[in-house]
């Protein structure tokens, strides 16, 4: 079974920082472009970061400069750095790859479960 795990969330005071994690697993032939997307509460999902296979990285404009998207392949894992986080970047965080997984090798689009982040005083 392929799958995202994520981790790292959690309730932080205005400023402070939190990374976030996701971990792919299962029978992966490659890993192409990985994203981050968050939902608050009574709003619609919306692109955070992505990164692709290149590293080649782009940004909401509410989070640049404060949030850093990166990913170690050895290690099929995606982070997000964030940094001055405000009251309202609080949201569920999903994490999102584009993979090739294998027997066949097929693309397929995987989501995480997601992960809560909170920031409040």
């Amino acid at each position: 079974q392929v799958q995202l795990v994520e981790s790292g969330g959690g309730l932080v005071q205005p400023g402070e920082s939190l990374r976030l994690s996701c971990v792919a697993s299962g029978s992966i032939f490659r890993i192409n472009t990985m994203a981050w997307y968050r939902q608050a509460p009574g709003k619609q999902r919306e692109l955070v970061a992505d990164i692709s296979s290149k590293d080649t990285t782009t940004y909401a404009d509410s989070v640049k400069g404060r949030f850093t998207i990166s990913r170690d392949d050895a290690k099929n894992t995606l982070y997000l750095q964030m940094n001055d986080l405000k009251p309202e970047d609080t949201a569920v965080y999903y994490c999102n790859a584009n993979v090739l997984k294998m027997r066949p090798i097929s693309p397929l689009e995987l989501w995480g479960q997601g992960t809560l982040v909170t920031v409040s005083s």
